[in-house]
This record gives structure tokens, sequence and C-alpha cells, in this order.
């Protein structure tokens, strides 16, 4: 912990690199509480804690039981948890989501501690579409506002709404997907705050202003405030913001971003990542340049949270809150209890392509890291895979005297190569490493997996192109997910390590 502020210090940018997008922020007093969309992943929606804006920490997630989450195999990967925004009003925090399953809809969560545990969920059925904001009058009025943009007057308690949704403001004529809306009183106006032109290349940020939090709103002359597009900058897709203030009283925005590498058009496989950038105001508007890479030493103390340890020896009762899996997570087939010290997954479906398969995976969150687990397949199948979605995925396998190595993408699915190893565990290894240049087709980064025979020697199995696991070939809104997988019987793990490499 730093007692005063660091003159040469920098903060790297994302604050919170990986698949973290759609980031919304409150303050309460001295504390900052940040979540972000979690889509098919369960437990989902995870909830961060900072004391200084530049570092967080992950203390938990907000839906973490079945009766807050119902994500059926019916979901599609980047169906399930959309676009949450939080916000903390008379003593208590405010959770509001969209789930994209079929039959569930809008609704809202609350909690005296954002750690948890979260309330079960209202349900908001006149609350129509996606995105819902929060937000409250000077006369205690809650109001809800959605993409599109519209608003309409919310009882948090019960969730019954009063009235039709009221059309606001749409953003910049002819700009498309208008969402991400988040209303606040800020001096003498209300703001209303916007995302436009889609979540990737033409993403941008707009701002309106008005009298009242039901306008008229007064578009800001120098939209879109915030925009990437068009641009060589490394981070890109910028938009999807929320306004925070600072511990000085200054005003920053998070928001979502990726980064982009390799040749044209450029491959990002982390997913929208959570950025953090300065905001000044200038006559009643907020004026933000381009997101910086490194976040320059702000003008209070930076307070970095616990370094996360680089193994997981599964010694704990409950997975750490990073750990999330597909669409559930029973504990027939998930738990850390059965064999003391080893993660225990037993199958349910037969490969990572089908939806209900047992994975137990981490956000991969540098561009280049090298991932190591233990595993003891005797009662079955099982491995280390790097996951999209059921369409795209590479993976490592072991049963017992062989390992093997598969990719899926599209409609192929290989055996890249397969070894005889002696029976019993077995360390299996992943290398993601920067690809060097060769041509504007040169993809991301590169995957090689393989084991460790007896005497620790990295055996390779095979090298796979990264960008065949990116958002821009596989489509959707998440990031690769690096876990742990059973497909036949029972299989154990004994440890799992994640570490940053050097590009």
């Amino acid at each position: 912990m730093s007692d005063t502020p660091q003159a040469d210090a920098t903060v790297a940018n994302p604050v919170i690199p990986g698949f973290h997008p759609d980031p919304s922020v409150c303050r309460v007093d001295d504390d900052y509480y940040l979540v972000c969309s979690s889509f098919e992943y369960f437990p989902g929606i995870p909830v961060f804690h900072s004391r200084d804006l530049l570092h967080w920490t992950q203390i938990g997630n907000a839906l973490d039981r079945p009766s807050q989450l119902r994500l059926t195999t019916s979901t599609p990967s980047s169906g399930g948890i959309y676009a949450p925004t939080l916000r903390h009003h008379d003593g208590r925090f405010w959770l509001s989501v969209t789930n994209v399953t079929e039959g569930v809809g809008n609704m809202l969560f609350s909690a005296t501690d954002p750690a948890g545990p979260w309330s079960d969920p209202i349900h908001l059925p006149g609350v129509p579409g996606i995105d819902p904001d929060l937000t409250w009058d000077e006369d205690g009025t809650c109001w809800c506002t959605v993409a599109g943009v519209a608003q309409v007057r919310l009882d948090p308690y019960t969730g019954e709404t009063f009235g039709p949704p009221r059309k606001l403001w749409s953003g910049a004529p002819g700009a498309k997907a208008p969402e991400a809306p988040h209303l606040y009183r800020i001096g003498d106006y209300w703001y209303l705050l916007i995302a436009e032109g889609g979540t990737e290349r033409c993403h941008g940020v707009s701002i309106a202003r008005g009298r009242t939090p039901g306008g008229p709103f007064e578009p800001c002359p120098a939209n879109p405030v915030l925009t990437h597009r068009g641009t060589d900058h490394p981070i890109q897709n910028t938009g999807h913001a929320d306004l925070v203030q600072g511990p000085d009283g200054s005003w920053w925005m998070v928001l979502l971003g990726v980064r982009p590498r390799g040749g044209t058009p450029g491959w990002h496989v982390l997913g929208r990542e959570t950025f953090l950038t300065p905001v000044e105001w200038v006559d009643g508007w907020p004026i933000v340049g381009e997101v910086p890479t490194e976040l320059p030493a702000p003008a209070w103390p930076l307070v970095p949270g616990p370094v996360e340890a680089v193994r997981d020896d599964f010694d704990l009762s409950e997975l750490r809150p990073q750990w999330i899996s597909l669409r559930d997570r029973p504990a027939e087939h998930c738990t850390t209890k059965e064999r003391s010290g080893w993660l225990t997954l037993r199958a349910r479906g037969g490969s990572l392509d089908e939806p209900d398969v047992v994975f137990v995976g981490r956000r991969q969150q540098h561009p280049t890291c090298e991932v190591r687990t233990r595993i003891d397949p005797a009662e079955g199948r099982g491995g280390l895979a790097v996951r999209l979605d059921e369409e795209h995925h590479y993976e490592i396998e072991a049963s017992d005297g062989e390992v093997r190595m598969l990719s899926r993408v599209g409609p192929l699915r290989t055996v890249v190569g397969s070894r005889s190893v002696p029976p019993g565990p077995v360390v299996l290894v992943l290398r993601v490493s920067t690809t060097p240049p060769r041509d504007a087709r040169t993809g991301p980064d590169t995957l090689t997996f393989g084991f460790e025979e007896p005497d620790g020697t990295f055996a390779p199995l095979g090298a796979l192109d990264g960008r065949y696991l990116s958002t821009e070939v596989a489509g959707g809104f998440t990031g690769r997910v690096i876990g742990l997988y059973a497909t036949t019987g029972t299989v154990h793990f004994d440890w799992f390590d994640y570490e940053q490499s050097a590009p």
C-alpha cells in the first residue's frame, strides 16, 4: 500500500483485463465497486472493489445461486446476463440487469454488502429491452432507463412500473444501437450518457442534458464525446461507459474496449475489457480524450490490492470467485470436497462441443501466459481447454495412458496429436505466445499445448493460430476462458497455475 501519491508511477490500462465488459461503477464514501456482464457463465456478474479507482480486486459474484440465475442448455453462448447497472441508494446496493434467456428478461437485485449475499431477483415485466439503468430523483422516485432509449418509473422494492415506457433520446441521427444508458444529476443538469454505433469498431459514447430526469434532452455539440473509430489506436471498440468521481473530486469514466493484435483486420482474443480514462468538464459538458494505455499516477495515494497467487491448490471448501462454469455448477459435478486438496469434476456432456459439458475456467487476462495443471484421469477423461464457445475451442486432454490435443473451429473438429504416457497423474501445459509478424495476415498469437515428461521436460503436441479463438472469427460478446473439464467419468485436478509470461 502506498500512503502518498507516486509522481513517477503509472498503472496499466485496462484496469480490469480480460473478458470484463459493460462496466458499471459506484462510489460509497472512500470505496468503489464495479460490476460487469457475464453472459452464459455461472456464477454471474463479477463484483470488484477498489480504494483508489485504479486497482481492483474481485470480492465475489452477485448471482451465485440457482435461484438468482437460470441459464438452461438452450441459452446460447453470448446469451445470458447482459449489461448490469450498479448503484447505491438509501443504504442499499441495487443491481439491475437483463437475462436474455427466453422468458426471463429484466431483473433487480439488492444487498447491504456488495460482496454478498444478494437478494433473489425481483422481476421487471414492465421494463422492456436490455441495459436497464437506475437513478433516483430528489423526491426519491426511481427511474429505469433502457436501451432504445426509453424510461419508466419503477418501484424497486416490488418491480411495479407506472405507465408505459416513454422515449427520451436516441443519440446521433442515424447512429445504430443507442444503448447502455446511464442517468446522473450533476450540478444543475441531468445528464444522459449512452453508447451508440454498436459494440464493434464504430462504438462510441454520447451524452445529452436536461433540467429533469425525463428531459427534454439537449445533445452535446461535440458528440460523440469518446470514440476511437477510424484511428490506429491500440485500444478499439471504446464505449458502454459509466461516470464516477475520484477521491479528490475529479471525474473519471470506466468503459469497455478491446486490444486487437496481429495483421488485418486485427483480432481481439481477451474479449471486451474494462478501461479507465479521465474526464474534464468545460461549459457544462464532459471532455474525454483518447483512452491511454497507461494511466499516470493520480493526485491521491495508490492502494494496490493483494497479488493474485499463480497457483490454486483447490484447498478451500468453495472455489475462488474468479472461477466460472458454463450455465450452472451442480455440486454433484464440481466439488473440492470429494478429495482433499483436489478439484473433482464428474462428466455430463460428452465434449466441449456440447452446452452441458462440465467446465470450470478463469478468464485469460494477459496476451501472453503459461498455464499448467496436474490431472489424475484414472476414472475418466478430461483436461485443459481454451474456450470461446461450443464451436471455437482448443484443448489437451488425458485418459489413462494417453494424452491428446484437439481443435474445434467452426464445423471442423480435429485431433491434432496424441502420445502415450505412463498411467497416473500427468501435468498438462498451455503456452500462449505472441506470433512474430510475417505479413498482413499474421494472427495475434500462438497457442502451444503439451505435457510434462516424468523428468519435467516439456513435450509439445502441437501449436495453433490464435485468431480462430477470437471474436472477429467466432462472433459474440465474450472472450477466452481457460479452464478444466471432464467429458467421461470422473477426473481430479491437484492444482492449476496461471502466470503471465514475457511477450
